[in-house]
């Protein structure tokens, strides 16, 4: 978000934050930077809290453009649960700032930083410079493409609604405990899917899935960009070409947001296949709720894998 249109948001919601009543509806109000999160908040909450997200599940949540809406879900917000690890660096700020609600600002009690319980992949070492591309200096963001730090997350949302809202802490707790059931159940399933073709060399877009791969035992030998955030070039794209032919690598995995020309191109070259992924809930209807995330995932990975990627 730019400076002027921070000041521009400031400038149409200002009023409305001035008019905005006190009263307050039954049960707790949390905002989520994005559909996992929400989802998740949903999963553990019920109908005891009121859940709304920023990002939708369809874009890209490095970058999210301001909205008047924004600053008055978060001004009228008991719990803000954020991704953390500056995914939200370049929007964030400014609207929580302009929020005026000390209670979800950064180390208050009703700010959650997801990412300070789960598994971090990715964190770099040494110096960071511009050079090496839009490199997040904590550590991959996309952490939530896990089920386990899926699980993780939603432990200590349900930590927190316990600490915000004690009286209904029994109940969020047995929440838990039955999506963490049912997480457990349908992990077994994707691994039996995915179980087959561990070790398959895959190509990705950008570095979004290292968490997701990991997991189900895939290689990602190659990136569309040669560096996070920049670009595909004419050069790179050649070797990318020429490394997917030396190891057999057939499958290229893109976020729905990233233009489908260079990755097309690629797959043609390869005798490949491009499978659009959900990077998020939200992202096509088919991924409502974070199981049927990886529902949709697991099953057009294994589909294009079966069908050898032609």
């Amino acid at each position: 978000m730019s400076p002027r249109s921070a000041v521009l948001a400031l400038a149409v919601v200002a009023p409305l934050l001035a008019a905005a009543p006190e009263a307050r509806a039954a049960g707790l109000k949390v905002v989520a930077t994005t559909e996992d999160l929400a989802a998740l908040a949903r999963e553990v909450g019920g109908d005891r809290i009121s859940v709304e997200s920023i990002a939708r599940g369809y874009q890209d949540p490095h970058f999210v453009e301001a909205k008047p809406s924004f600053i008055l879900k978060l001004h009228s917000a008991d719990l803000l649960v954020v991704v953390g690890r500056e995914l939200e660096i370049g929007w964030l700020p400014p609207l929580l700032q302009q929020s005026r609600n000390e209670k979800i600002q950064v180390g208050s009690k009703g700010y959650l930083d997801a990412s300070l319980n789960v598994r971090i992949l990715d964190i770099p070492q040494g110096q960071i410079t511009r050079a090496m591309g839009d490199v997040h200096p904590l550590g991959n963001p996309h952490y939530w493409l896990d089920p386990g730090n899926g699980r993780r997350i939603a432990q200590a949302i349900q930590a927190k609604l316990t600490e915000l809202q004690p009286a209904d802490g029994a109940y969020f707790g047995q929440r838990f405990a039955d999506f963490d059931k049912r997480l457990a159940e349908a992990e077994k399933g994707w691994d039996a899917t995915m179980a087959p073709f561990k070790g398959t060399k895959v190509v990705t877009y950008h570095r979004s899935w290292p968490n997701f791969v990991e997991r189900f035992g895939l290689d990602v030998i190659g990136y569309v960009e040669p560096k996070p955030g920049i670009p595909p070039s004419p050069q790179h794209t050649i070797d990318l070409i020429g490394e997917m032919k030396k190891v057999k690598a057939t499958i290229i995995l893109v976020e729905p947001y990233f233009d489908l020309k260079t990755p097309q191109s690629v797959a043609r070259e390869t005798g490949g296949k491009v499978v659009v992924l959900a990077p998020s809930v939200g992202g096509v209807k088919e991924a409502a709720d974070y199981i049927q995330l990886f529902n949709y995932n697991v099953g057009l990975i294994a589909g294009a894998l079966k069908g050898g990627g032609k």
